[in-house]
């Protein structure tokens, strides 16, 4: 077997709305309805599904939790843009910008929490 990819992920939100509003205004990702009242965030060829808390699809994760994620995101807006798109955005910068190694390589990154306090990481290839 040889994995190719990841399609999706699931994030446990306390409300989908707040959730939806942070990915989609203030990150400019896309929100997608699909099935029956479902919810995801897309960017790229991905997409992020989100799960209500109280109202878990099954089947799901043993322990579904709010807040465990830490994600990172490869950016085409050079750093010093993002940085000042999440400032203009009231977006809190709790660390960075610091090298790291990512996937591919070394990349720059700044980190911010979303509204259930999981860890983003945005970040470009050096």
């Amino acid at each position: 077997m040889k994995i190719q990819s990841l399609d999706h992920l699931v994030l446990t939100v306390k409300d989908l709305d707040i959730s939806i509003d942070f990915y989609c205004n203030r990150l400019a990702m896309q929100h997608i309805r699909f099935a029956d009242k479902r919810h995801a965030i897309a960017f790229g060829e991905q997409k992020i599904n989100l799960h209500q808390a109280d109202k878990i699809f099954l089947p799901a994760a043993g322990t579904p939790t709010m807040g465990s994620a830490d994600l990172c995101f490869i950016v085409s807006t050079p750093m010093p843009q993002i940085i000042e798109h999440l400032n203009a955005a009231g977006i809190t910068i709790i660390a960075g910008p610091v090298e790291r190694s990512g996937a591919q390589g070394k990349i720059i990154s700044v980190y911010i929490r979303d509204p259930d306090q999981n860890l983003l990481e945005l970040s470009n290839h050096i």
